[in-house]
């Protein structure tokens, strides 16, 4: 099983509304980063699981629901009355996402150590780590301290996915970053957050901080242009993107690390060492076409293997 971790919320897509002037119509779509990852995992026949905090809420409610109906494993998650975080979403006419995220003292935004759980089940080989949760606290502290703990014992997967709407300080992210890299075995990154943190550095020189702290695969998305894929024996390759009519892009980085995730596990590959003997440039393939799927789609729809599989033919 890879176990994700930190926030899962609701989505919730504005357009004008039909009915009132200056009005806004709402569309509610289940999201968050971590959760995101974890239900791309099982579409696509991997094991998952989250370790978050889930409201009784009303949303919440439903997010456990969406879980249970997705095969994604919540024994890692803790109840709580704090309210469900929302994201709002206005998507623009490149189906580019702008939001504004509500998340002050809501549930998987107030983690405790506490909610760290006392041991993992053998079955768990990996843990996946990133977003906002791993910034904001008090659940930043707690899910670095979790990976701390773990990252002698299990594989660790790290993307940033840096949201300035909810953390704003870019100092904050860099520091946060540092700490994460060398912890993971897997780092994957958007040339959009890179170039917002180090805007005078090439792509190709974050690849290399993360290699040089102990990552045996890295990857930078690069949105239709595809990605850069490195392995710490030395590969570093551009590999294209996939042409498709985009819809929106929500999702589409989580899609990325799922499919690359979903891929190690194929290969028997979760692990220090192991994980950068896979053909990174395969892998990187794959979770672009994985990826172009769900632009296609509204909100964090990923694909299962076989709709990617028939994509790919």
């Amino acid at each position: 099983m890879i176990l994700t971790c930190g926030e899962a919320l609701f989505d919730m897509f504005a357009r004008p509304s039909d009915t009132a002037a200056h009005g806004v119509a709402i569309e509610g779509v289940i999201g968050g980063s971590p959760l995101n990852v974890a239900l791309g995992l099982a579409r696509m026949g991997t094991d998952a699981g989250l370790f978050t905090r889930i409201s009784t809420d009303m949303l919440g409610r439903r997010l456990a629901a969406f879980m249970d109906d997705n095969s994604v494993a919540r024994d890692h998650c803790v109840g709580t009355d704090n309210p469900t975080t929302v994201s709002l979403i206005e998507t623009g006419p490149d189906g580019h996402p702008l939001y504004s995220i509500y998340c002050n003292g809501t549930a998987d935004c107030s983690m405790e150590q506490s909610d760290i759980p006392a041991a993992l089940d053998d079955a768990v080989a990996a843990i996946h780590l990133g977003s906002f949760a791993t910034v904001v606290e008090p659940t930043g502290e707690t899910l670095r301290t979790f990976a701390r703990r773990e990252a002698d014992r299990r594989f660790i997967s790290f993307d940033p996915n840096v949201r300035t709407m909810v953390v704003s300080d870019l100092d904050l992210w860099r520091e946060r970053i540092a700490e994460m890299l060398p912890l993971a075995g897997i780092v994957k990154a958007s040339d959009e957050d890179l170039r917002l943190l180090w805007p005078d550095k090439p792509l190709e020189w974050f690849v290399e901080q993360a290699l040089v702290a102990g990552a045996d695969l890295v990857f930078v998305t690069r949105g239709p242009d595809g990605a850069i894929a490195a392995s710490a024996d030395g590969r570093l390759m551009h590999v294209p993107g996939a042409q498709v009519d985009v819809v929106d892009t929500v999702g589409a980085g989580d899609t990325f690390m799922a499919a690359c995730l979903h891929h190690l596990s194929a290969d028997g590959a979760l692990g220090r060492g192991s994980a950068r003997n896979v053909d990174v440039g395969a892998m990187a393939a794959f979770a672009i076409r994985a990826s172009a799927l769900t632009c296609t789609r509204r909100g964090a729809d990923l694909p299962t293997l076989a709709q990617i599989e028939a994509f790919a033919a």
